[in-house]
């Protein structure tokens, strides 16, 4: 996305509307968040550089590494300085990549203007000044505001407590400001976010306790309430909790979230990794905000595995530019699907492939169907690749015809369930998009290899396109 000269007229950055910036430049370069925290190699994580220019002589390739000053801080999500919602705002650009880490709690800021192939480190808000000021830590999901400040949901307090979170408020400058929700109004957990200005909603969702998910899964934590199943409804922009939505059995562990990215529209989805479900979120006609569940993935009978069944446990979703469709993950079970939602509530099943999970041929563990008989998904070799762990994290382009995966969840979890992924390192894949049909369809002409890293092996998780993308912009 870009800013504009024409007609005498000059904009911000991003595009005025979703659709308009589906018809926007096509991509070229990625921005991916590597870790080593967690991996047993003493190295800081990184931020990637990878061409995806088919054109380029580095195609597929990781052409530059921006290694943090720092090591042990799980870069996770990440969001930008200025996006569409500024758009209408000429004196604003996007030139600053913001950087959260889960856990050690800084938040980097990266210069992507200067020179996009080669960002450099910009300035360093350090965990103390946060903790000092608004007794956050433990921060996950960025957006920019239309105010030129700059939101970040955070999980606990230093020591991990849920008790402790709510959302942090950076200035332009990058200065600590304060606290977004009002006094005595933050969430009982948080983890990602999404607003909807003409609505004057904010939405939260919600994980558990940072104490409780750093040390890895437990059952018996989900049997405890130690994790969460809410949706948090705030009034946009004054920051008053109106309602918390329990999701009940059927929504546990609420993660992703989007609203329709029409910013007209009063309806969203959440993926519910636990119980893995897609819920819809809605306003009533009275007001209010209501939810229902309009996919569920149903677990796996399985053998050689720690429980009798295997859920697909939905981590990332997203929306293309147009509401036409949604895509979600499905780390354990291994594949990606695409839903058409242009009815939003029936979505349908329209693409689907496999690229990973515990289920593939050659693992231990195999499924059974109701008639007894064992079967596990093919997954291919891509460029004489075994493909590892499950996948994680996706990202669409604009025009919404590729589909970017990687495969890292979290580096206690994934060295927990995916224990090959953390000594071999992840991948990253890209899969054409069928947009009039549906269809996923792997890509093996590209294909990023994590573990053959100068340093060793790290762990890929989300990515970022310099100009913006599905994920990073809202409009108002």
């Amino acid at each position: 996305m870009r800013e504009e000269m024409g007609c005498c007229k000059r904009t911000g950055p991003g595009y005025a509307t979703p659709l308009e910036a589906m018809s926007g430049p096509k991509e070229t370069l990625l921005y991916v968040n590597c870790i080593y925290n967690g991996t047993g190699r003493k190295k800081p994580d990184f931020l990637a550089t990878v061409d995806i220019d088919p054109n380029s002589s580095t195609y597929s390739k990781v052409i530059h590494r921006l290694s943090m000053p720092y090591i042990g801080d799980e870069l996770h999500h990440s969001g930008w300085n200025a996006c569409s919602s500024c758009h209408g705002d000429p004196s604003t650009t996007r030139s600053f990549l913001i950087l959260p880490s889960v856990v050690s709690g800084r938040v980097y800021v990266i210069d992507t203007q200067k020179n996009p192939k080669a960002p450099s480190l910009h300035k360093v808000v350090q965990s103390e000044d946060i903790v000092e000021k608004t007794g956050l830590a433990y921060p996950h999901t960025s957006h920019c505001l239309a105010s030129g400040d700059i939101m970040i949901s955070c999980l606990g307090d230093k020591d991990g407590n849920a008790k402790g979170n709510g959302f942090l408020l950076l200035d332009s400058e990058f200065n600590v400001k304060g606290r977004w929700e009002k006094p005595g109004h933050s969430p009982l957990f948080s983890y990602d976010f999404w607003y909807q200005p003409r609505h004057r909603t904010m939405i939260g969702s919600s994980l558990g306790a940072p104490a409780t998910f750093t040390r890895g899964f437990n059952i018996q934590h989900v049997k405890d309430g130690l994790y969460a199943r809410h949706l948090h409804v705030y009034s946009w922009p004054d920051g008053e909790l109106k309602q918390t939505l329990d999701l009940g059995e059927t929504g546990l562990t609420p993660l992703e979230m989007r609203f329709l990215h029409d910013p007209c529209k009063d309806t969203g989805y959440v993926g519910c990794a636990y119980t893995s479900n897609i819920v819809r979120f809605f306003k009533t006609q009275d007001g209010s905000w209501s939810h229902e569940v309009v996919i569920s993935v149903k677990p796996l009978k399985v053998q050689n595995w720690i429980l009798p069944e295997l859920p697909g446990f939905i981590t990332d979703i997203l929306i293309s530019l147009d509401d036409r469709f949604l895509y979600f993950i499905n780390w354990l079970q291994g594949d990606i699907r695409q839903y058409n939602i242009e009815d939003p509530k029936n979505p349908v099943l329209v693409g689907q492939v496999y690229v990973g999970g515990l289920v593939r041929k050659g693992s231990p563990v195999v499924a059974v169907t109701e008639d007894g008989k064992t079967w596990q998904s093919d997954v291919p070799e891509i460029q004489g690749h075994q493909l590892r762990g499950g996948p994680n994290m996706i990202q669409l382009s604009l025009d919404g015809k590729r589909l970017y995966a990687t495969n890292s969840l979290f580096s206690t979890w994934d060295r927990q369930f995916y224990p090959e992924l953390v000594e071999k390192g992840s991948h990253m894949l890209q899969i054409d998009v069928d947009t009039m049909k549906g269809g996923l369809k792997i890509n093996p002409n590209f294909f990023i290899d994590f573990g053959a890293e100068p340093d060793g092996p790290c762990m890929a998780h989300e990515m970022r396109y310099p100009g913006g993308d599905c994920t990073s912009d809202i409009w108002i």
